[in-house]
């Protein structure tokens, strides 16, 4: 059985058809909320104007925040990694159509 769900997310003032597992849809929708959060937060600290240059930024701190968990070795870490690896496939994924 196939529980795929197809659901479009806008990150960047654009937006992204995506097919997903339903178990998968919260956590999609939380870390394109975030990914939305973070860049407002540079747009509005840094007076960072372009959304590209916003997400360049995301993506950034989001490879610095994986690159320092993988140093780390309790279960919990092994957990979040697992997850921001597999929002880091989604994203380029959806990036690269």
């Amino acid at each position: 059985m196939n529980d795929s769900l197809k659901i479009k997310v806008s990150i960047a003032g654009r937006n992204y058809p995506l097919t997903i597992e339903r178990k998968e849809e919260e956590q999609v929708r939380k870390a394109v909320s975030m990914i939305q959060s973070a860049m407002q937060r540079f747009e509005e600290r840094y007076a960072v104007g372009d959304k590209q240059d916003a997400l360049a930024m995301c993506a950034l701190q989001l490879a610095n925040q994986l690159l320092g968990l993988k140093g780390g070795d309790s279960k919990d870490q092994e957990v979040i990694l697992g997850r921001l690896e597999s929002v880091q496939a989604q994203l380029d994924a959806v990036l690269s159509q």
